[in-house]
């Protein structure tokens, strides 16, 4: 009987598999598409990221190198069509197309914490972002600076008094100190000390890498109906403590009525305005507290660790370069004389050579590996004249493009040199480290600021030295960043600073 049965599922298995295979191979040949089977005729690439020990942007880059010819490649993910779009003309009609504004991320209504920009679609998106925006001018940046220099002096000071924090663990400690600088400099959260924050252990845990988040992940990605029939969350467990943190700041705002110009301030602004509506369509939203701290959620997440990320691949590649770091260390040094000793925010914007070394890093090691978007209405790719249906699923190559011989000469070579203001206009949608288009990152302007000042920090008052594993740089397996998990960074105190 067992035997029987045993026999029956796998039968059914197998022709479940058939079935969504052929569905999608022929929803894809009569578009004039080359079909992925290499990989899983189910799920596609998310079998080989479940049942593997690599992260997902490593298996969408085989992909990429296997059919780099094409216009765009289409794959199984049950019974929503998915392309990975190749060509560069391709990708810019998708990041800059209004019919393509979704990511493609859909989420159960009660949870709250999902409910921010990044997971947001039309309409609603649009509003949200028109109102967070004002948050980042340069304006507001200019005047937050001060937190975000006064965080930087205390990690430095940290680091000198406790030496043995110099000797590894960069990341963490990075990615700690970035937690506190984004929550003093945008959400008027300090601690007495710059290694505590209850917030960190949120942001480390909410797109976290294991069994069940990933099962979560990729459920989400290949059928959002099933996912949200399911009632599956991504961030319940955090509301009652997040939600209640950010209604606390914001009761004590308005207690206190002292005006910082940060979000918490934004935010009370907003309730006091009342109902929010886009003009254009007339839709309207509630600045609820729960609405408005799914947002600070968002920032903080989003804020933390692809923050830290981006100060650790280039302390990285600057401890890898000797030469680059002597340069790096003159043109610092000089704006830290020219000021009194002190780091203006003139004086870090003006810091030309550590815009190009980030710039390279951020190219080398960029903190997501690849893009998503979802098709709102039918439409035509321009190479190859490709249809793409409504709730099509898009895949946009962001390493893949980072790393291509056709785009940066030698692109394991690590040449702040290559990046210039021209270059970057001419790569166009190549280059995102930050994504692309009417979607790309709201906090961008935040966050290369304050990675430019702890990195002209760090490296006037340290030499950097990268320790890399066995076998090479490697990544850790992860949903869409890009973890660097064998390499770390050692600390030398430089013996002329005075």
């Amino acid at each position: 009987m067992f035997l029987l049965l045993s026999l029956v599922v796998t039968i059914f298995i197998f022709t479940f598999a058939f079935i969504i295979g052929r569905y999608n191979e022929r929803h894809w040949k009569k578009r004039g598409v080359i079909f992925d089977k290499r990989n899983n005729l189910i799920i596609g690439p998310y079998y080989e990221f479940l049942t593997g020990n690599r992260p997902l942007f490593e298996i969408f880059g085989d992909m990429y190198r296997k059919y780099r010819d094409e216009p765009a490649v289409g794959f199984s993910t049950l019974f929503t069509p998915s392309l990975f779009v190749i060509d560069p003309k391709n990708v810019q009609y998708v990041m800059q197309g209004p019919m393509f504004i979704d990511r493609g991320i859909d989420y159960h209504k009660e949870d709250y914490l999902a409910d921010n920009i990044l997971f947001m679609s039309g309409v609603r998106w649009k509003l949200m972002r028109q109102k967070m925006t004002p948050l980042f001018t340069p304006i507001k940046l200019k005047n937050m600076y001060y937190i975000i220099e006064k965080r930087t002096q205390d990690f430095i000071q940290y680091l000198h008094k406790n030496p043995e924090k110099q000797k590894g663990n960069t990341f963490n400690m990075l990615s700690t100190f970035c937690c506190n600088a984004i929550g003093d400099a945008v959400f008027g959260v300090s601690y007495a000390s710059t290694f505590i924050s209850p917030f960190l252990d949120i942001t480390r845990k909410a797109f976290s890498s294991n069994w069940w988040t990933d099962i979560r992940f990729t459920i989400s990605s290949v059928s959002p109906t099933i996912f949200k029939a399911l009632k599956i969350t991504f961030f319940k467990q955090f509301e009652q403590f997040f939600i209640g943190a950010m209604k606390q700041v914001f009761r004590q705002r308005e207690k206190e009525g002292v005006k910082r110009h940060d979000f918490a301030d934004m935010c009370l602004s907003l309730q006091k305005s009342g109902v929010m509506k886009h003009e254009e369509t007339g839709f309207q939203m509630q600045p609820t507290d729960e609405l408005l701290a799914a947002q600070g959620f968002f920032f903080f997440t989003a804020g933390v660790e692809p923050t830290a990320a981006a100060v650790f691949g280039a302390m990285i590649e600057i401890g890898r370069h000797p030469e680059i770091q002597k340069r790096l260390q003159e043109e610092i040094d000089g704006a830290f004389d020219k000021n009194n000793g002190q780091l203006t925010y003139d004086a870090v914007m003006g810091l030309e050579y550590l815009d190009k070394v980030l710039t390279e890093s951020l190219r080398t090691f960029p903190p997501i590996g690849f893009l998503t978007r979802r098709c709102t209405e039918e439409t035509f790719l321009p190479v190859g004249n490709i249809k793409i249906d409504k709730g099509t699923k898009i895949y946009i190559p962001s390493y893949a493009y980072h790393h291509d011989p056709e785009f940066f000469e030698q692109p394991h070579v690590f040449d702040p040199e290559r990046f210039s203001d021209d270059t970057k206009q001419r790569l166009g949608v190549i280059y995102q480290p930050f994504g692309f288009g009417g979607r790309i990152c709201i906090g961008m302007r935040y966050a290369k600021l304050q990675v430019k000042s702890v990195l002209a920090h760090i490296i006037h008052h340290f030499d950097l030295k990268t320790v890399i594993g066995s076998g090479g740089i490697k990544f850790a397996k992860d949903q869409t960043q890009v973890r660097i998990k064998n390499v770390d960074v050692v600390y030398f105190p430089r013996k002329l600073i005075s």
